[in-house]
């Protein structure tokens, strides 16, 4: 089949999902489609037992799609500059610390919890993996998917103060999460020495460079637009800038998603405002929640017809099936240490360790960095085991995040912990 039929083919299958859970599952659309598509798999596994030719069929079409080429050379960029495009830059920086340390110094704990929890849990199921892979796994299940956080949050009743914590913390920390996984795989191949300066030194370079790229491509880009009064043109220069920006950031080898997310921050709250018409505004930021919208179906469609792909076996269930727990406990003892050790800086809401733990989602972004593991023993194994998280972690975390945050009345622990009035003590909340 040539690109433009397997294209067509997805886009069909993808809208029938969601005509089925629009009629009659009724989720949110992006995680009513996943489900959909998992039970279509499975069905279509199933059954490939007395039909095998079906399931051949089936896989045939899927296998032909590129998962972690189409996230990362198609829709990350997208779905990142539309998340970033809607942030309100000012309220990111009220909670700056929280975001700067769940972003780069959980992230790390997470990894180490994860690979080392993993590791032993490999162990007692009778199916060893190296420690080196393990962590790599830590690596890529870590970090929290912008683009599932920014779908449910939408829907979540969640007092703003907590939306930007997660939504700021899931937009960054992918320069972490990536120049962890890239260091991890090098070592388990043998290929780099591991080197603590080296990896401070990539460290830097990955997230410096994109800060740089992304503030200078930012406002000049802001400065173009000042002299353009047309909004198709202007709708067409953040195209350019979300995708070609995300190119140039790879070729200059600096963290392509947080170029992308400091690029989308600057047009949002400095472009859009200094740079456009009203008109403009109205129309540029319309067309990116549609794009949004249609770009986060198609990945979470892709999500679930990802698993006629993969190889399932009994034992990958159960390493899944525990590893769950091993990725929840790691998230919580990332997003406590960070938070308590800000206890000095911001009041704490008592109930913020819990939300952010069941609010750390991963998606496909974890799916396509699983995906891009290179051969190696227990390779399948690890697939395997990432997907069953993203899958527990979009049709449960994500679906019971609005009412476990109604239900510990969020808000109003939030109000009671903001500062007290001004001529008393002031103590900035978390």
């Amino acid at each position: 089949m040539s690109v433009f039929q397997i294209t067509g083919v997805l886009f069909t299958i993808v809208a029938l999902f969601g005509v089925i859970n629009y009629r009659f599952i009724k989720l949110p659309d992006t995680l009513g489609i996943t489900a959909v598509g998992l039970v279509v798999c499975l069905g279509i596994s199933a059954l490939g037992f007395y039909y095998p030719a079906m399931a051949v069929a089936a896989r045939k079409i899927v296998v032909q799609v590129d998962f972690a080429d189409i996230v990362f050379h198609g829709l990350l960029s997208l779905l990142l500059f539309a998340g970033a495009l809607h942030v309100d830059l000012s309220k990111m920086r009220t909670q700056r610390r929280a975001v700067l340390m769940l972003a780069t110094v959980g992230v790390l704990i997470s990894v180490a919890v994860v690979g080392l929890g993993f590791f032993y849990v490999a162990q007692w199921l009778g199916h060893p993996i190296s420690l080196l892979w393990c962590l790599t796994f830590g690596a890529l299940i870590s970090p929290t998917d912008p683009i599932a956080v920014l779908s449910v949050l939408k829907r979540a009743s969640a007092p703003e103060s907590l939306k930007t914590k997660i939504t700021g913390e899931s937009l960054f920390n992918d320069g972490t999460a990536v120049v962890a996984f890239v260091t991890l795989v090098g070592l388990a191949t043998g290929a780099n020495d591991f080197s603590v300066n080296a990896v401070a030194l990539d460290l830097l370079r990955e997230v410096a460079g994109a800060l740089v790229l992304g503030v200078a491509l930012g406002f000049g880009a802001s400065l173009l637009l000042r002299g353009i009064d047309s909004y198709p043109v202007e709708i067409l220069i953040t195209l350019a800038l979300a995708t070609g920006g995300y190119s140039l950031a790879e070729i200059l080898h600096v963290s392509a998603p947080l170029a992308v997310v400091i690029i989308g921050l600057v047009i949002g709250s400095h472009g859009a405002l200094t740079s456009m018409s009203e008109k403009t505004r109205e129309h540029l930021f319309n067309f990116w929640d549609l794009l949004d919208e249609l770009l986060n179906l198609l990945l979470f469609g892709l999500i679930g017809l990802e698993i006629i792909a993969l190889s399932l076996r009994v034992h990958i269930v159960w390493l899944g099936l525990a590893a769950i727990p091993v990725v929840l406990l790691a998230r919580a003892v990332s997003v406590a240490i960070p938070l308590l050790a800000l206890q000095n800086f911001r009041r704490l809401n008592p109930h913020s360790t819990v939300v952010l733990t069941w609010g750390g989602l991963r998606g496909g972004i974890s799916i396509a960095l699983a995906l891009s593991l290179p051969d190696f023993h227990g390779r399948e194994m690890l697939i395997g085991v990432t997907y069953l998280v993203v899958v527990f972690s979009l049709l449960i975390q994500a679906t019971t995040l609005g009412p476990l945050i109604r239900r510990l009345d969020f808000a109003r622990a939030e109000a009671k912990s903001a500062p007290p009035p001004r001529g008393t003590e002031v103590v900035a909340r978390e």
